[in-house]
């Protein structure tokens, strides 16, 4: 049966640590796997453009022995100029493994619905499964453990990386603090928080919205954060959220609330004086530029994942 990766519970707790530890295992010996994928190739769709995801995924297979193309749709979204099923079945004659960066959660789900190849989400507005992961990694690798930490989450929660970061908790049995605006627009959608509670039931997980940011930080081991402008926002807007955001700005007296050796991490790209200050960001608790290079590691052990290769 073909597996895809459109949001991280779509693997089991199990198979994100497997993924994981392959990770581990590929960054420390990549000649190992230079020729894993040999001969096959990766599609990748962008509408949402992407530094980090684009490079790594384009070099992760390169050094996996395979070909990446790069297509955008930016100008000619999918379901337009030729309706995504068609697109899906036609792609997947041609390629082995089809990964797509979306502004829509209907359009990667429809083109997993029928594509007879693995798909990856490589970022919708529902998920970021593969910058999770290998957010996952970075903390394994820094804390020695996936288990018996905090992880705290500042700023816009109406997001596709605070998404999976709650289901990547509540798979995993632990606890998270979402300290974000008491306002619908930033606050995570009900869907994810039911799906959060269920998968919490069989972990123990502790997963809540809070709106005190002093209070997300106390006795966590992680503090994270996100753009306060992702893509598509418009411009017009950057003022209203900056003053509703600015509570939530990730400080040196935020990293004081936490624990002594909380790590800091930020998904990129980074706002210096807006979602956190520079001072953190480039201060010694920083671990950004560990968790950017995971994404190259992570996605090819994802990739190796879905087409069977361990």
């Amino acid at each position: 049966m073909v597996r895809h990766l459109l949001k991280v519970s779509d693997f089991s707790k199990e198979e994100c640590e497997k993924v994981i530890n392959k990770s581990i295992e590929i960054k420390k010996n990549p000649k190992k796997y230079n020729s894993a994928l040999e001969g096959e190739t990766l599609l990748m769709l962008f509408e949402k453009p992407s530094l980090r995801t684009r490079i790594s995924f384009e070099t992760g297979m390169q050094q996996l022995g395979g070909h990446a193309i790069f297509y955008s749709i930016k100008d000619s979204p999918l379901g337009k100029k030729e309706n995504i099923s068609d697109t899906a079945k036609v792609a997947s004659r041609f390629v082995n493994i089809i990964a797509a960066r979306v502004f829509k959660r209907q359009d990667i789900w429809d083109l997993a619905k029928y594509a007879d190849v693995p798909v990856i989400n490589m970022l919708d507005d529902f998920a970021h499964p593969c910058q999770v992961l290998g957010d996952f990694q970075t903390i394994n690798e820094k804390k020695g453990r996936l288990d018996n930490f905090k992880l705290s989450y500042f700023g816009d929660a109406n997001n596709n990386v605070t998404y999976d970061l709650m289901r990547m908790c509540a798979m995993f049995g632990l606890r998270m603090d979402v300290a974000c605006p008491k306002n619908p627009d930033y606050s995570p959608e009900q869907l994810v928080i039911d799906e959060v509670l269920e998968l919490s039931k069989s972990s123990g997980a502790e997963v809540k919205v809070v709106h005190d940011a002093f209070e997300a930080a106390r006795d966590t081991d992680i503090i994270y954060t996100d753009s306060w402008m992702s893509y598509g926002i418009p411009q017009e807007q950057e003022e209203e959220r900056k003053k509703a955001f600015m509570p939530y700005q990730v400080t040196s007296s935020i990293m004081k609330a936490a624990r002594p050796d909380a790590a800091f991490m930020n998904c990129l790209p980074a706002m210096r004086e807006y979602e956190q200050t520079a001072e953190v960001i480039d201060g010694p608790q920083s671990i950004v530029f560990d968790q950017a290079e995971n994404r190259l590691h992570i996605q090819k052990a994802i990739m190796l994942f879905l087409q069977e290769k361990f």
